[in-house]
C-alpha cells in the first residue's frame, strides 16, 4: 500500500485541509478574480506559504478558515447586489428604456466598511500601529491629479486632501512631531501618539505623472479603507482634544486654499465656545447681563452660518497658519511634548514662493513658530518687522531687511531634528549647507559617525550645559574620574621604576666596556679592582649628578606616558598594539635591506 494512500471518504489532514488553492477558492465563493482580491484587501486576508504544497509551486493558497471566513462576510452579498444592479441599468440601457435606467441610477445600492474597521482594529492603539501605510496612501493620492481613465474622480482627492489636514492639524495642535527627513522619495515625518511611533511619508510638490504600469484598481482598494480608517482615527483623536469633528471651516478661507489655516480658526472658536459654556455653568442665568447673552447668541449664529456656508471643498494646496498655544487636552504633556513646545517659540517665520510652502507650515506651528506666507490669506505681510527669519531658497537675495536673517529651508529641518536653534552662518542665502542627516540612522549602530554629527552633538551639550569627555577619554572614565586617576598614577610609576632600571644597565654596561679596554692596554688587575672598590665607597653624588642630567629619550617617553594617561584603557590597549605592529614592521624591512645588501655583497664577490 503507498504510503499516502487516502481510503475514500476519508477526512483531509495535513496541509491539504489547512490550505485551499486561489482557484479553488474563487469556485466555493463563485466571485470573480477582481472581486476576490477587493475582499482580501478589505477584510486584511493575505495568501500563505505552506512547507508543503499540496497542488504544485505554481499555485497561490490560502488558509481553509479565511475562504469560510469570506463565504459568509455580508460585504459579500452587498457586492453581489451591486453586480445584479450593474447588469440591470445595462439592460435598461440596451433596450433603451430610459425612464428605468434613471430610476436604477438614483437608487444605487451602497455599502460601508464600519464594522469593517471595528472588526480589524479591537482597540485603538492597534489602529495606530497600522497607520504608517494608510498615511503615506492617502497624502500620495492627495499630491495626484485627478484622471478619468484610471477612475480617480476628483472627489476621492478632495477627501483625501481633507483627511491629511485635518491629520496634520492635530498634530500641529498637540506637538507630537518629533522626527523629519527630507529624502529623494519625499519627506518623511515621525509623530509619536499615545506612545505609538508613527512615520509617514509625502511626495514633493511637484506636477505627477501616472505611470502605465502600476495597476491603480488594487490601490483604489486600499485606498478605499484606508479613507475610513483615517476618519475614524481623525474622529476619536479630535474628541479626545474637545474638538467637534468633522470640522466646519470657513468657504473664504477654503476658496483661498488656506485649509488649514481654516482648520486654526475652526480649533479657535471651538475652543473658545467651551471656555463660554464651561463659564455660562458655573454663573447662574439670572447673573448674566444681556450683553453676555447676545454675544454668545451671536457666536452661535456666527457657527450656524459656516456650518450653510460649507459647501465645496478646495482643490489647491493648503496653508497651516500658527495654532493656538494651550491645547484643550486632558492627558498632560510630557517632556518631550514641552520640549517640541517651546523649541521655534517667540520666533516669526515668513516663506518666500519658492520653498516648500506646505511643508514648512505643518513643521513650525508643530513646534511653536509662528509663520507666514507670500499670498491672499496670510497672516503678516513681508513688510512686516516683528519676523525674525525669513526662509529663501535661492541663489541671492535681493532685497533685504535688517532686522531678520535670510535662511535656507534644510535649517528649520535640522534645528527640529537636533532640538536646538542651530547657527545660521553655514545656512545663509547663497551658501552650500552642511550635509543633511537623517534622525532616523543610530550612528553609533553603524559603526560611522559624521563630522557634522559630532558638531550638533557639542552644540546640544553646550545648549544644555553638559561636560564632554576630552577627546580619547571614554564616558566611563569620565564617570570615574578616582579610576582614571589611579591609573594615571600607576602608569608613571612604573615608567619611573623602569627608567631608573635601565640607567642603572647603562652604567654598569659602560663600566664593564671601560674595564675591558684597560685590560686589552696592558692594566694590572689589582688596579683595576682597587678603582671598583673606590667607585663603591665615593658618595652616591656621582648617581645624583647622573640622574640631573636630562636625558631626551627619557623625556620623549615622559611626554608619551602622559599623554596615554589621559587615554582610556581600550585606546591605550589599540595605540600599544599599533606601536607593536609599527615596530615589527619595521624589523621587518631591516631584515629585508640586510638581505639585499648580503645578496648585492654575494653578487660581487662571485663576479670578481
Amino acid at each position: 500500500m503507498p504510503k499516502h494512500y487516502r481510503p475514500a471518504g476519508k477526512k483531509k489532514e495535513g496541509n491539504a485541509s489547512r490550505y485551499i488553492t486561489r482557484s479553488k477558492a474563487l469556485k466555493e465563493l463563485q466571485v470573480s478574480i477582481s472581486l476576490f482580491r477587493k475582499l482580501c484587501i478589505l477584510k486584511g486576508i493575505f495568501p500563505r506559504d505552506p512547507k508543503k504544497k499540496v497542488k504544485g509551486n505554481h499555485q497561490t493558497y490560502y488558509h481553509t478558515k479565511d475562504i469560510k471566513f469570506l463565504k459568509y462576510e455580508p460585504l459579500l452579498e452587498k457586492f453581489r447586489d451591486i453586480r445584479a444592479y450593474d447588469r440591470k441599468v445595462k439592460k435598461a440601457l440596451t433596450k433603451k428604456n430610459k425612464d428605468l435606467a434613471d430610476r436604477l441610477l438614483n437608487s444605487k445600492p451602497g455599502y460601508k466598511l464600519d464594522l469593517l474597521i471595528r472588526e480589524r482594529y479591537p482597540t485603538f492603539i492597534d489602529a495606530l500601529r497600522d497607520l504608517d501605510d494608510c498615511l503615506s496612501m492617502v497624502h500620495l493620492f492627495a499630491a495626484l491629479p485627478a484622471v478619468e481613465r484610471e477612475n480617480i474622480p476628483v472627489s476621492r482627492i478632495h477627501n483625501c486632501r481633507r483627511l491629511s489636514h485635518e491629520w496634520q492639524a492635530y498634530v500641529c495642535r498637540t506637538h507630537k512631531l518629533r522626527k523629519t527627513f527630507i529624502s529623494v522619495k519625499g519627506i518623511y515625518y515621525q509623530a509619536e501618539i499615545e506612545g505609538q511611533k508613527i512615520t509617514w511619508v509625502t511626495p514633493h510638490a511637484l506636477q505627477q505623472v501616472l505611470p502605465a504600469d502600476v495597476d491603480y484598481k488594487i490601490m483604489l482598494t486600499f485606498l478605499e479603507f484606508y479613507e475610513t480608517l483615517l476618519a475614524f482615527v481623525n474622529f476619536k483623536l479630535y474628541h479626545s482634544i474637545n474638538v467637534k469633528y468633522p470640522p466646519i471651516l470657513d468657504p473664504r478661507l477654503e476658496a483661498l486654499a488656506a485649509d488649514l489655516y481654516a482648520l486654526s480658526r475652526f480649533f479657535e472658536l471651538s475652543t473658545s465656545t467651551s471656555i463660554m459654556e464651561s463659564k455660562a455653568i458655573d454663573l447662574p442665568e439670572s447673573g448674566q447681563t444681556e450683553d453676555q447673552q447676545d454675544k454668545r447668541a451671536h457666536d452661535e449664529s456666527d457657527l450656524r452660518l459656516a456650518q450653510l456656508q460649507h459647501q465645496l471643498p478646495s482643490n489647491e494646496p493648503g496653508a497651516l497658519m500658527h495654532l493656538v498655544e494651550e491645547a484643550a487636552s486632558i492627558d498632560e504633556d510630557d517632556a518631550e511634548t514641552r520640549e517640541c513646545k517651546t523649541l521655534l517659540k517667540g520666533m516669526r517665520f515668513f516663506l518666500s514662493r519658492e520653498v516648500p510652502r506646505e511643508s514648512l507650515l505643518f513643521l513650525i506651528p508643530a513646534f511653536g513658530g509662528v509663520v507666514s506666507w507670500e499670498g491672499e490669506g496670510a497672516p503678516f505681510k513681508e513688510s512686516d518687522q516683528s519676523i525674525t527669519h525669513q526662509i529663501v531658497d535661492r541663489p541671492t537675495q535681493g532685497h533685504r531687511f535688517l532686522s531678520r536673517e535670510y535662511v535656507q529651508p534644510q535649517w528649520v529641518f535640522d534645528c527640529i531634528n537636533a532640538r536646538i536653534i542651530l547657527p545660521t552662518e553655514n545656512y545663509f542665502v547663497g551658501r552650500v549647507p552642511p550635509p543633511h542627516l537623517s534622525p532616523f540612522v543610530d550612528n553609533e549602530a553603524e559603526g560611522y559617525v559624521p563630522e557634522y554629527a559630532e558638531t550638533i552633538k557639542r552644540l546640544q551639550a553646550a545648549a544644555r550645559k553638559e561636560v564632554l569627555p576630552m577627546p580619547g577619554v571614554g564616558i566611563e572614565d569620565l564617570d570615574d574620574p578616582q579610576n582614571l586617576l589611579a591609573e594615571g598614577i600607576s602608569d608613571r610609576a612604573e615608567a619611573i621604576a623602569a627608567a631608573q632600571k635601565k640607567q642603572k644597565m647603562s652604567a654598569l654596561e659602560k663600566q664593564y666596556h671601560e674595564e675591558l679596554k684597560r685590560e686589552f692596554q696592558g692594566a694590572e688587575y689589582s688596579t683595576i679592582s682597587n678603582e671598583r672598590e673606590r667607585e663603591k665607597d665615593a658618595p652616591e653624588d656621582n648617581n645624583a649628578n647622573t640622574e640631573s642630567v636630562p636625558n631626551e629619550q627619557q623625556i620623549a617617553k615622559d611626554a608619551d606616558n602622559m599623554s596615554k594617561m589621559v587615554m582610556s584603557r581600550k585606546r591605550r590597549n589599540i595605540l600599544e598594539a599599533a606601536e607593536i605592529g609599527r615596530k615589527r614592521k619595521k624589523d621587518k624591512v631591516a631584515r629585508l635591506e640586510e638581505r639585499r645588501r648580503t645578496l648585492k655583497n654575494s653578487k660581487k664577490s662571485e663576479t670578481s
